[in-house]
């Protein structure tokens, strides 16, 4: 493909894109497709010669997007959105243009240079404190992928802070360089014995990372009258009878939104046990929340004068309600030496004049991998076109939805709020009123919104997810419904919860007729 062939190619590719958003609202949300359907439409090999771009662009259209679930849709509710915004999309297309691994400064100045200054708008947008800045010279941020790849960056940098404190107290001096060398005789008699830690909330990604280091995890039980709120005293317990046994607690994973009922852990009661444990970090996990902050109102409540003092480290995703397409996670730490102590690896041909006088900063130093993409062009792109206020009105839109909708189901005589809503989250069951509490059990009210789940999860008009609340009291199974997309509506979301109402009339029929047999 030439340069005039590329440039026809990409005015039909925007064509099409615009036509396929023009027309989001009317495709089903879920792909109607079943296993295998694309395995068995391609070949079993690539084609020897080439083929007509033309013809591959056609195959995008009639292959391609059948299988695709629509995250943009106005009827997507599951998980948390995934917001898309056309700036970039735009965005993406120029970083591919110039697309290098960027890995450190000299492969292109300008990739590491505002992914500096784009982060550190991000933060103070957020309220962060100067300590998480890059500015500061002694903290900083870098773009990662998921909030998962930062959860396991903070798990290493937080287990390496651990050992060198372990050789310290075992009298381990400095070297030249000013840095503790952790000698193998400590990593030998003390790496098998740290512990991480999260609740029964906490993301999947708290346990993935421990058990990449081998390390085990403790899921601390939350409870319903701390609103599934992890607490500083569960932790507490949890600790005391893990060191009691030679362990060692080095990581604990706090949760600004948890994915279930968007639940805010209690940070400064966390911080304070912590103190008492000089092995310990505290890695703050506000994957969908952590963008709220950008409207102050919500800051008290989402604690984030917590975070920004007893935090080691914070994320906070933008490709989900930030309006950034994936991927671009915000990774904030208060001291980066936390990263570079951990995962400085420097052969010569990795080596340049400016790092090597501390002049720039090489950001395959901050994380596991070495190669990059160009992320920041895509938050930079959003935030100059949205600015912040306009970044600020498309929370409050979900929020309000969220709100409108709650007010609705308050009202209804077969549904009920399981938890408070949660800014754009609500989480809800489905629960008969014509008999009392004790007629329904809550093992029948588990299968009853099992059975509700089913049938929606059948429909590929609507997309919700379940969950299911672990507390000491009890589990309860229930349904989320998550609002923040780019381009839903109440409308939209009164559609959805129509749909809801009329689902859960029939199971409730079906369970009526089964009670009265």
């Amino acid at each position: 493909m030439d340069i005039e062939q590329f440039r026809k190619a990409g005015y039909a590719a925007i064509d099409s894109i615009c036509d396929y958003y023009s027309t989001i609202s009317e495709i089903p949300v879920k792909a109607q497709v079943q296993p295998g359907y694309l395995i068995d439409q391609l070949p079993k090999e690539a084609p020897v010669e080439g083929e007509e771009f033309a013809e591959i662009s056609n195959d995008f259209q009639r292959q391609i997007i059948p299988g695709i679930t629509h995250w943009q849709s106005p009827s997507f509710f599951a998980y948390f959105p995934s917001n898309s915004t056309f700036e970039s999309m735009l965005a993406d297309l120029y970083s591919a243009s110039v697309t290098n691994p960027g890995f450190n400064w000299v492969c292109s100045p300008a990739c590491t240079e505002l992914e500096q200054v784009v982060v550190e708008w991000a933060a103070r947008m957020l309220g962060l404190a100067e300590k998480f800045w890059g500015s500061s010279g002694i903290g900083g941020g870098v773009i990662m992928g998921s909030a998962s790849d930062s959860a396991f960056t903070a798990s290493i940098a937080a287990r390496e802070r651990a050992l060198r404190v372990l050789s310290s107290q075992k009298g381990v001096e400095r070297s030249a360089n000013g840095q503790i060398d952790i000698p193998d005789s400590i990593r030998q008699e003390y790496g098998q014995k740290l512990v991480v830690y999260g609740s029964t909330q906490t993301h999947s990604l708290g346990a993935k990372a421990a058990l990449m280091l081998g390390l085990p995890f403790r899921a601390v039980s939350v409870s319903i009258e701390d609103q599934y709120s992890l607490t500083g005293e569960s932790v507490k317990q949890a600790i005391e009878k893990d060191v009691q046994d030679g362990l060692i607690p080095f990581l604990v994973y706090a949760t600004v939104g948890t994915t279930s009922t968007g639940a805010v852990d209690r940070i400064a009661e966390i911080g304070e046990v912590l103190k008492e444990y000089p092995t310990t970090f505290l890695h703050v996990d506000a994957a969908w929340a952590g963008v709220a902050y950008a409207l102050p109102e919500y800051r008290e409540s989402l604690r984030l004068k917590e975070v920004n003092e007893y935090a080691d480290s914070f994320c906070t995703n933008y490709h989900k309600w930030g309006l950034t397409t994936f991927d671009c996670s915000i990774f904030c730490v208060k001291d980066r030496k936390d990263l570079t102590q951990a995962l400085d690896v420097t052969p010569p041909f990795l080596r340049s004049k400016e790092a090597d006088e501390g002049t720039v900063i090489d950001y395959r130093n901050w994380q596991p991998a070495l190669g990059r993409r160009f992320r920041s062009i895509k938050l930079w792109f959003v935030l100059r076109s949205f600015g912040i206020n306009g970044f600020q009105k498309h929370l409050e839109n979900g929020i309000e939805q969220c709100q409108q909708l709650a007010k609705i189901v308050e009202q209804s005589s077969t549904f009920e709020i399981v938890t408070p809503p949660s800014l754009a989250l609500l989480v809800f069951r489905l629960k008969p009123s014509s008999s009392s509490p004790e007629e329904v059990s809550e093992d029948e009210l588990n299968i009853l919104n099992q059975n509700l789940h089913d049938r929606l999860n059948s429909r590929y008009d609507v997309f919700l997810t379940q969950t299911v609340l672990h507390s000491k009291e009890k589990n309860i199974f229930c349904i989320r419904l998550a609002m923040g997309g780019r381009y839903t509506t109440f409308q939209d979301v009164k559609k959805t919860w129509d749909i809801i109402e009329s689902e859960g009339e029939e199971v409730l029929r079906g369970w009526k007729k089964v009670m009265a047999e």
